[in-house]
């Protein structure tokens, strides 16, 4: 079968993080600096994107130099000032002879519920996250995009759950692939291996989970627009060959990995929305790398669960089950 590995063995990619702790949020940005074949599928009703009309098959640039998921709400897309510059010192874009330009597609989540606001995501901490590259840090739980990330908000952040942002990458003979995925959902998240869930809307007093769609077919009448405050946002990385149509395709089939893990998903209330990125190189299949893509897309999910920790009262799967 693959062997398991960690998410930064994969090259020629570099993963950074910054966040802040008094806010609850934080960037993550994956880096790609001789430029990554890249393609992307917004599945979620209520997205925040930046350079993704770029990424579609037809169009001229196929190949981009970072891609960014922060929190901050719209104001996050922020971030990809800070990369550009970062970028531009380093003499890397894409070449309009009387300057390189470089080509940063991200996306965001919501996380103002909790922390502090006023505080968003910004171009400092965007150059800050790409600076961060070179750290051996943690890939997982409170760090990043993911690090205001909670789960089963639909009534409301006391009966919500902690999240974060989880990381899996494996490799099979030469082919090398992952994801790391900010879960924000509105959702449950189910491990698939169990069909159980693990986080989600909850009676914290009773210790019960309360079951997202069950409470939604309870309010039929009610709109949901209140619930706004959500969205998954990640990256797929590999080295396999693969065209820009290829990878928007493999953007897609990753959504698999969303729609095993989390009930219900792509909602209008979720802006979900999946990067492949790719260096290359590798000769396969390109069905098993899509297979793949949701596999690990999955796990990373699962990961992202298991390693947050609770944070400004809000529980985590640690707090409530490792014990």
């Amino acid at each position: 079968m693959y062997t398991e590995i960690a998410i930064d063995h994969i090259t020629p990619f570099k993963i950074g993080h910054a966040q802040n702790a008094e806010a609850a949020t934080g960037c993550t940005v994956i880096l790609s600096e001789k430029g990554a074949v890249t393609g992307v599928d917004v599945r979620g009703g209520s997205p925040g994107t930046r350079e993704t009309d770029l990424l579609k098959s037809e169009n001229l640039v196929d190949q981009v130099h970072a891609t960014f998921l922060s929190g901050g709400s719209a104001y996050g897309l922020d971030v990809g000032t800070g990369v550009m510059n970062y970028l531009e010192e380093h003499n890397i874009g894409f070449d309009v002879q009387v300057a390189r330009v470089p080509i940063v597609p991200g996306a965001i989540l919501f996380d103002l519920a909790i922390g502090d606001p006023s505080i968003r995501p910004n171009a400092r901490m965007g150059y800050q996250a790409c600076l961060n590259t070179t750290n051996a840090v943690k890939q997982q739980g409170n760090i990043g995009a993911g690090y205001g990330a909670t789960v089963g908000k639909c009534l409301g952040s006391p009966n919500s759950m902690k999240a974060g942002l989880g990381t899996y990458a494996i490799e099979i003979g030469k082919l090398q692939i992952g994801a790391i995925i900010a879960v924000n959902s509105f959702g449950d998240i189910i491990d698939p291996t169990t069909n159980q869930v693990i986080a989600g809307v909850r009676d914290h007093e009773a210790g019960t989970f309360l079951y997202t769609e069950k409470q939604l077919l309870q309010q039929l009448d009610m709109s949901t627009n209140r619930f706004s405050g959500n969205t998954t946002i990640g990256t797929i990385i590999t080295n396999a060959k693969a065209t820009k149509a290829n990878m928007n395709k493999i953007a897609s089939i990753a959504h698999d990995g969303i729609a095993r893990t989390m009930r219900p998903s792509h909602t209008l209330v979720d802006g979900d929305t999946l990067f492949a990125m790719t260096s290359n190189e590798v000769e396969v299949d390109i069905n098993i790398v899509g297979m793949l893509a949701a596999t690990v897309t999955e796990k990373a999910i699962i990961n992202a669960i298991k390693h947050a920790n609770s944070l400004f009262g809000i529980p985590s799967y640690q707090e409530l089950y490792k014990k």
